[in-house]
Parts: C-alpha cells; sequence; structure tokens
C-alpha cells in the first residue's frame, strides 16, 4: 500500500511535467544593442529571397480571429506597437494573448509573423507549424502559415524547403478560394 502511494506522486509529476510548455525566451536582452542578422547566401539559380524587413501577409480582421473583447484590444495593441516598430512590446502583448486563448491559431500566426520580421526564422516556422496544429481544415488560416514558413525558408537559404513551402501555401489558398460557394 506504501509503496503504491511512493510512485503515485511522482507519476502525476511526470504527467503534469508534460502538459508544461517552454518559456520562449526574448530576442535580446532589454537595453542590449540588436545586431542585425547577416543575409543568407542563396546559390544562384534558387528562387529570389524576398526582403524580409517588409514582410506582410494579408491581414485577417481582427473580429474574426476572436470574439474576446480583451484578444481584440491585445491584437489592436501588437499591431499599434508593431507598426511604431516596437516588436517587443508587441510580443508582450501576443503572448499575453496566447495565455488568454492558447490554442487560437491567429495568435500563433500572428507570433510567427512577428518571429519572421524579427528574423528568427526558426522560431517562426515553429510558431507557424503550431498554429498549423490548431488550424483544422481553415485553408485560408493554413495558406498563411505556409507562407510564413517559405518565407522563413529563404531566410535560412533553404530554397528547396522555400518552393515546397510556397506550393503548399498556393495549394490551401486555391482550396480557400474554392470553399467561397456564392449564394444566389
Amino acid at each position: 500500500m506504501d509503496r503504491s502511494r511512493s510512485l503515485v506522486f511522482p507519476a502525476l509529476l511526470l504527467l503534469l511535467a508534460g502538459c508544461a510548455t517552454a518559456p520562449i525566451q526574448p530576442a535580446t536582452a532589454p537595453g542590449a544593442p540588436a545586431t542585425p542578422a547577416a543575409p543568407p547566401v542563396v546559390p544562384q539559380g534558387a528562387i529570389p529571397q524576398p526582403p524580409v524587413e517588409g514582410v506582410v501577409i494579408e491581414a485577417m480582421p481582427k473580429s474574426d480571429m476572436s470574439s474576446n473583447k480583451a484578444i481584440i484590444a491585445l491584437l489592436d495593441r501588437a499591431q499599434h506597437d508593431n507598426e511604431a516598430g516596437q516588436r517587443e512590446a508587441a510580443d508582450v502583448s501576443l503572448e499575453r494573448a496566447l495565455r488568454i486563448e492558447p490554442r487560437n491559431a491567429w495568435l500563433w500566426l500572428e507570433l510567427a509573423k512577428l518571429r519572421l520580421a524579427q528574423g528568427q526564422y526558426a522560431q517562426a516556422m515553429t510558431l507557424a507549424r503550431k498554429s498549423i496544429s490548431f488550424a483544422g481544415h481553415d485553408n485560408r488560416l493554413l495558406a498563411l502559415n505556409w507562407q510564413v514558413i517559405g518565407n522563413a525558408r529563404v531566410g535560412q537559404g533553404d530554397s528547396t524547403g522555400a518552393e515546397e513551402a510556397f506550393k503548399r501555401a498556393a495549394d490551401f489558398a486555391h482550396a480557400a478560394q474554392a470553399d467561397i460557394v456564392p449564394i444566389f
């Protein structure tokens, strides 16, 4: 009886540890000078690298992203901060929104786009994949996530991976257009 009790507590701790998420590290320490990333070398004949600084992916109306007023306010704040060049503040707003709605695929996409704009390509791809895991059958959202992955792969110099990602984005974008049925 005592032996089974002594095994229950460690088993519960292991189960709870599996549910925890890793903390997201800030891009740089506050006050530290930001060092620009060196542009990746793309082999001749590869797809050209889009300007990552001005990555613009079609915006989605915030009301379609969430019906929660707090989330919409945080998205507005993040957008305002990002447009003002305050990406760390935008990051804080998006992470706060994700603490409220951690399964919101649109929020994960927004954070992935922010990481892409910051030149954090690996993290942008990871966050876009997280968004994909919550996207269900939303072809528009899936297309936008694959665009982020494609741009991140371009930023890493992976032209083959970028082409594959852009093809998937195009396939989902085409499927999203097919999802729109005119009502007469």
